[in-house]
């Protein structure tokens, strides 16, 4: 933990008051820490106070940041994390201004996320199917969890935490708990629901023979019985899409873009979209727009006769 006591005080608070995830006040409380690191180190061992950070302090710490090799990604979040913890001392009136409001932050790169074409998925499932098809626990559990990102377009996390009672085969949907423990409901495809039917058999089986020692809990779990980490799941997904483009770049979360374009590109409403993938803000799931736009342009090129 931070030493100071106003960041613990603060700390507290987005665990208590505001309920933000456990990652979330982590993420926080390193930034903290290295903000407070630097300003010891700016103000040569000195006492200081936040009361008497400045903006050329804050540009400080920014130049320390890129310095080390930030990207400008993770030092848009540091810098929200340092405002929004200035904005909490104000609000308490510790403090009479916020100097992290006075610095921009890093403009972004624009990116277009990594997905498969039509195409990739369906070589994709036709390993993951072949796999599966001698009815290996893992190749099975393997083959359940990649119709079920690229049937609700979870997130990594959110897939690895789902828990028996999430699922309701019936319905079919899922129960999600996203970023900020937000939770939303999303349906399940038929594909996934047979693959998810399979796995479950071979689960109770694998449990029953474990004993009391395996969790019960977890939709997804490892040889041993227990919870299977985040880790796994990347080592297990990244196999198959190596298999389609070990040089393209894609992770788990290219299926999560993947389920986003492709429904886009057959016409799904952006704001559908946007509640089924959770994201706070419409201008987050654009991005996808752009990608499908992208690929519109492509096709035109190609196919157009005086393009």
């Amino acid at each position: 933990m931070v030493n100071d006591s106003l960041v613990a005080d603060y700390l507290d608070h987005l665990t208590k008051e505001r309920d933000v995830s456990p990652n979330t006040a982590s993420a926080y409380e390193r930034d903290l820490r290295e903000f407070t690191s630097f300003l010891s180190r700016y103000y040569g061992g000195a006492e200081w106070g936040w009361q008497g950070v400045d903006r050329i302090a804050m540009r400080g710490f920014l130049g320390h940041l890129s310095k080390r090799g930030l990207g400008k990604r993770s030092m848009a979040r540091t810098l929200s994390a340092i405002r929004s913890f200035y904005k909490y001392l104000h609000r308490n009136e510790i403090v009479d201004t916020n100097p992290a409001r006075t610095v921009g932050a890093p403009r972004l790169d624009k990116y277009l996320p990594g997905y498969l074409d039509r195409a990739q998925i369906d070589l994709l499932f036709e390993a993951a199917t072949l796999r599966a098809s001698d009815g290996n626990f893992v190749a099975v559990r393997n083959l359940a969890m990649l119709e079920l990102f690229y049937s609700t377009g979870m997130r990594l996390s959110e897939l690895q935490g789902l828990s028996r009672g999430d699922l309701d085969m019936l319905s079919p949907q899922a129960k999600v708990r996203g970023k900020g423990r937000k939770e939303r409901i999303v349906p399940v495809g038929d594909h996934a629901l047979r693959a998810l039917r399979v796995y479950e058999d071979k689960r109770d089986d694998l449990l029953k023979a474990i004993g009391p020692k395996a969790d019960r809990h977890a939709v997804f779990v490892g040889r041993t019985g227990k919870r299977i980490g985040v880790r796994a799941i990347q080592k297990a997904v990244g196999s198959f899409l190596d298999l389609i483009d070990e040089d393209a770049g894609l992770s788990v979360h290219s299926l999560r873009h993947t389920f986003a374009t492709h429904l886009l590109d057959a016409g799904a409403d952006l704001r559908a979209v946007q509640e089924l993938l959770g994201h706070a803000s419409i201008s987050t799931t654009q991005i996808y727009t752009h990608t499908s736009v992208e690929r519109l342009k492509q096709v035109y090129q190609k196919s157009h006769p005086r393009a």
